[in-house]
C-alpha cells in the first residue's frame, strides 16, 4: 500500500536516492532538508526529486506534519570530524533533534518512524556483532546514534511504531556525492591522484553497504507490516561485505589502472567490528544486497569518466560534510549553533 511519507534530509548523499526509490515505487513523498549541502551535485541522475521543505529539524513540529503516514529520518549531521569539531551541536542535532522530531511525530498521530541508525554504535568489537550485542560507541555521531535508539524506542505504543536501520557504512555513486567515507574517497584518490597512500595498516573490520541497497532497505521497511517490524533494529548490508580496511584499498586499486597502493603502520584507532545480517532477510523476505565492493567502485570509475572528475571537484567542499560545513561558520552564514542566520 502506498503511503504519504516525509523524509528528512532529501538534499543530501542517500536522502536524494531513497525519496527517488519511494516515488519509484509509487510512494508520495515530502521532502525536508535545511539546505546545508543544497549545492553539493557531482552529476545529474535523479528523475524524481521530491517537494523539499527548507527546514531544520529542530523546528520541525506537528503542524508539518498533518497527513504524514510514515517517517524516514536520516537529517543528521555527519561525520565523524564534524563531532570532533562541534560535539555540542552534533548532540544537539543528532540527539536531541531527532528525538523532538519523534515526539512531534507521535503527537501529530504519524504511525510508522523509520530511523538512520548506523554500524559504529558497535564501536570496538570481538568476533562479529548482531543486534543483540552490546553496543560500544566510540565517537560523538555514534554516542548520538545509540541515544537516539534508546530514547526513540521508549516511544513505542501500540498507535507508534519505529524502526532503527543500523546502515553499513555507505558507499557508491549518488548525484549528491560525498567522498568523505571510505570507498568513495579511496576511489577519488585512485582517480585523481593515481596513489592511495594508507596511513595505517588497513587490519580493522568494516561492514559496507552501498547506498542504493539502504534505500532498498528504507522502501522494504515502510511496506512490511507493522507488526514485523515494530521497535526492531536491523544491521543493514551483507555478511559478504565485511571487508578489512585493506580488502577495501586493494578492491579501489585494482580497479583504477595504474594506481600506487601503500600501507602504514597500525593506527591508533581500535575501531573494528564484524557485523552478521540474518536478522533482515528474516524479518524482510526478500531482501538482499545488489552492490559489492568492486561493483562499487567500478560504478564510481565509471561515472569520474563520464564527468571528466578534475581534483578540484573532489577535493572540494562541495562533496566533504566538513569542509562544507566549516565553510558555512567561517563565513558566518549559520550561527554557532548551525541555524541559518536571517541575512548576511
Amino acid at each position: 500500500m502506498n503511503v504519504r511519507v516525509l523524509v528528512t534530509g532529501t538534499e543530501g548523499y542517500l536522502g536524494c536516492l531513497t525519496a527517488q526509490e519511494l516515488l519509484r515505487s509509487g510512494h508520495e513523498v515530502i521532502g525536508v532538508d535545511t539546505g546545508y549541502y543544497k549545492n553539493g551535485w557531482l552529476y545529474p541522475g535523479l528523475e524524481h526529486v521530491p517537494e523539499t521543505l527548507a527546514l531544520d529539524i529542530r523546528k520541525l513540529g506537528p503542524e508539518h506534519l498533518d497527513g504524514v503516514e510514515a517517517i524516514v529520518h536520516m537529517a543528521e549531521l555527519s561525520n565523524d570530524p564534524i563531532g570532533d569539531l562541534i560535539g555540542d551541536v552534533t548532540y544537539d542535532i543528532n540527539h536531541h533533534g531527532s528525538v523532538h522530531l519523534a515526539e512531534a511525530a507521535k503527537t501529530a498521530g504519524v504511525p510508522r518512524f523509520v530511523y538512520m541508525s548506523s554500524c559504529s554504535v558497535y564501536g570496538v568489537a570481538e568476533g562479529t556483532v548482531d543486534e543483540s550485542s552490546p553496543v560500544s560507541p566510540q565517537t560523538s555521531y555514534a554516542r548520538c546514534k545509540a541515544l537516539v535508539e534508546r530514547d526513540v524506542s521508549a516511544l513505542a505504543t501500540d498507535d507508534f511504531s519505529p524502526t532503527f536501520l543500523r546502515n553499513a557504512t555507505a558507499f557508491g555513486a549518488s548525484p549528491r556525492m560525498r567522498f568523505d567515507i571510505v570507498l568513495n574517497n579511496l576511489s577519488g584518490l585512485a582517480w585523481t591522484t593515481k596513489k592511495i597512500a594508507m596511513t595505517s595498516d588497513g587490519s580493522p573490520w568494516r561492514p559496507l553497504v552501498h547506498a542504493l541497497d539502504i534505500a532498498k532497505a528504507i522502501r522494504m521497511t515502510l511496506e512490511s507490516p507493522r507488526e514485523r517490524v515494530h521497535g526492531q533494529i536491523f544491521n543493514v548490508g551483507s555478511e559478504g561485505n565485511n571487508y578489512r580496511v585493506r580488502d577495501i584499498a586493494e578492491i579501489v586499486a585494482a580497479e583504477f589502472p595504474g594506481c600506487e597502493l601503500t600501507f602504514g603502520d597500525p593506527s591508533a584507532d581500535n575501531r573494528s567490528y564484524r557485523v552478521a545480517f540474518d536478522l533482515i532477510r528474516d524479518i524482510l523476505p526478500g531482501y538482499d544486497t545488489d552492490w559489492d565492493a568492486k561493483a562499487g567502485a567500478a560504478q564510481l570509475h565509471a561515472v569520474f569518466r563520464s564527468i571528466d572528475m578534475d581534483d578540484a571537484t573532489f577535493t572540494g567542499r562541495g562533496h566533504t560534510r566538513l569542509k562544507q560545513i566549516e565553510y558555512l561558520m567561517r563565513t558566518e552564514q549559520v550561527d554557532p549553533q548551525l541555524f541559518w542566520k536571517a541575512s548576511l
